[in-house]
């Protein structure tokens, strides 16, 4: 079994700072067992926040996602053994991480939808399309109407194929994690309203007999499974619903629904009122985000009074507790994972939409909030290049580094991989690397093996290994520390995009590569379990405050603040400072 004490430690905690010591694997559904997210009690924000104000010291608005139960952790864990040798894996395992297998529904349902007839014909048809069967190795390849199936697990399928495959009728529901893949990657063939209008359409058309009485009685029947589609599409990718023209299919469904069935129109009515409490915290997010954006793009001290420096706050005079930043780091990570939608890491290579300036929310970027956590972990990055520039004094620039190393190594500890990463991001940095006299009193052996854990060759090996550890102590996990996974989100993108590049969307007879949507929901819905989780750390107002709006020094700032920390060492850098100087001074000038 994987060990369920967090990564047979490596390090010891780390001590205050006070007294100034040194197949094709088939997805998860997002829906755990078998149902669908409960709606969340608070799911907005309790109005707009200043930019003086803490976004982040609020009830969790993506509770849909999470569990009910919040255990607070104020004590601090000792998590790491010393004597960890370089080449050593904290995160290894004895068991071998096995692929998820696609459970497999019934293939015949994928032809349900074939017109039936009756003689010799119709037998020749289905002899000769519907059900033809290959052997390759040790598996079969079996095709029904336009859906190929190997081993009775989706391999293929024209668009037509797949749409009719997720209309729910009286006696069939599409699988859950079949309704997950489609509607996660069908952008990239279609556009989300185009989909849902197809659907409903082909739901309320199948239930048609010529008969008034007899096709109310029908779409009766059906009802209840069209709102249970609906209500995991909005519950799932509540962000498709910022098109107007979606609200309004919505809206149109719930009126042709109310004429049928009032069950299932309260819970048309339940599932809207959810929806848009969910895209007015979307809303409210945004605001504060963008708030407290514009403070944090104002510029640090002017270097001219760098001097006067050693009366500025500094990350160590907030909090001088490594373990204790490190908890506030993964609380603004996860409130910003939360906000994700899972669509937006298919949006960013999905056609463009031929209306996408049309009126209403849907002008927002659809990948908006995927881009505010990459620049959150730019921002870190350089807040922590800042912190250790700044200082006059060497041997406070030193300290800052240890201290940045232990917090790194906390959030190795926790399992933040994307703080950890942004923080050896921001100190190998030119600026900060170059300072040799500062290095020098450092001890830099724990440094060393972060790097190591975090190391790019073999296509980062080493942390991919370190991943599915953490991912398999949250799978077993005994705590809500333990459940925590923020995987170095950036690599995330970057295998979700390769895969796209790398595998063709369509086949040579025009069928949709379903195999590759299946790999695509795979590493998605990975992410959609990461984050669920609630952050069971108490919340430090002051520290969350300072960090989302400490300014930052720019590139160029960072190099003149270096320069002026430690001075130039051969003619490039003094002509390098010198053309700094002037360039910035002309900055400041003009504006």
């Amino acid at each position: 079994m994987p060990p369920t004490t967090p990564y047979a430690g490596k390090f010891n905690s780390c001590a205050s700072y006070g007294n100034n010591n040194n197949n094709h694997p088939q997805p998860h559904s997002p829906y755990r067992n078998g149902t669908a997210p409960k709606p969340a009690k608070e799911n907005v924000y309790n109005g707009a926040y200043s930019a003086a104000e803490n976004p982040y010291d609020i009830p969790q608005p993506h509770a849909s996602y999470r569990s009910s139960s919040v255990s607070s952790v104020t004590t601090k864990e000792h998590h790491y053994n010393s004597g960890c040798a370089v080449s050593e894996n904290p995160y290894s395992s004895t068991q071998p991480h096995s692929p998820r297998q696609h459970s497999t529904s019934c293939p015949a349902r994928a032809y349900r939808h074939t017109s039936s007839s009756s003689g010799s014909e119709q037998s020749s048809r289905n002899n000769s399309v519907a059900a033809k069967g290959r052997r390759y190795g040790h598996g079969v390849t079996t095709s029904y109407g336009e859906m190929c199936y190997h081993d009775n697990s989706l391999v293929s399928a024209s668009l037509e194929a797949l749409i009719q495959h997720l209309v729910p009728t009286v006696d069939y529901y599409p699988d859950r994690s079949y309704v997950f893949t489609f509607l996660l990657s069908s952008r990239l063939f279609l556009h989300p309203y185009e989909l849902m209008t197809r659907v409903c359409h082909l739901c309320v058309e199948q239930q048609r007999s010529g008969d008034a009485l007899l096709d109310k009685i029908r779409f009766r029947e059906v009802a209840p499974k069209l709102v249970q589609l609906l209500t995991e599409w909005t519950e799932t990718f509540p962000y498709d619903f910022r098109d107007e023209r979606m609200m309004r299919c919505l809206k149109d469904m719930t009126h042709h629904v109310a004429r049928g069935d009032e069950y299932s129109w309260r819970a048309m009515q339940q599932m809207t009122q959810r929806l848009i409490k969910r895209l007015s915290a979307l809303g409210q997010y945004e605001e504060a985000v963008a708030a407290l954006n514009a403070v944090a793009t104002e510029r640090p001290a002017s270097l001219k009074s760098k001097q006067a420096s050693g009366q500025r706050s500094d990350v160590m005079s907030v909090c001088d507790d490594p373990f204790i930043l490190a908890q506030q780091l993964t609380h603004i990570e996860l409130d910003r994972l939360s906000f994700i939608g899972p669509e937006e890491f298919i949006q960013t290579f999905a056609m463009k939409d031929p209306l996408e300036n049309h009126k209403g929310f849907f002008r927002k970027r659809k990948t908006s909030n995927l881009e505010a956590y990459v620049n959150w972990f730019n921002r870190l990055s350089y807040m922590v290049a800042t912190e250790i520039c700044m200082p006059v004094k060497k041997k406070h620039r030193a300290r800052i580094i240890e201290f940045f190393i232990d917090v790194a190594q906390e959030c190795f500890n926790i399992g933040n991989f994307n703080s950890l990463m942004a923080i050896i991001t921001g100190m190998n940095m030119s600026p900060v690397a170059r300072l040799r006299k500062t290095w020098s009193k450092v001890n830099t052996d724990k440094f060393e093996i972060l790097e190591h854990q975090m190391d790019p060759s073999s296509n980062f090996s080493n942390y991919r290994t370190a991943l599915r550890g953490a991912t398999q102590r949250s799978e077993t996990a005994h705590s809500s520390q333990e459940k925590i996974v923020i995987p170095f989100f950036s690599l995330l993108i970057k295998d979700i995009y390769f895969l796209n590049e790398g595998c063709a969307s369509r086949l040579t007879n025009g069928h949709i590569n379903f195999e590759k949507l299946w790999e695509l929901a795979k590493q998605v819905s990975e992410f959609l379990v990461w984050r669920q989780v609630i952050c069971p750390f108490d919340r430090d107002r002051r520290i969350l405050q300072y960090l989302v709006t400490m300014p930052v020094f720019s590139e160029d700032e960072l190099h003149l603040a270096s320069y002026e920390s430690e001075g130039p060492e051969n003619n490039m850098e003094k002509d390098s400072r010198r053309s700094l100087r002037s360039s910035l001074l002309h900055r400041e000038n003009r504006s």
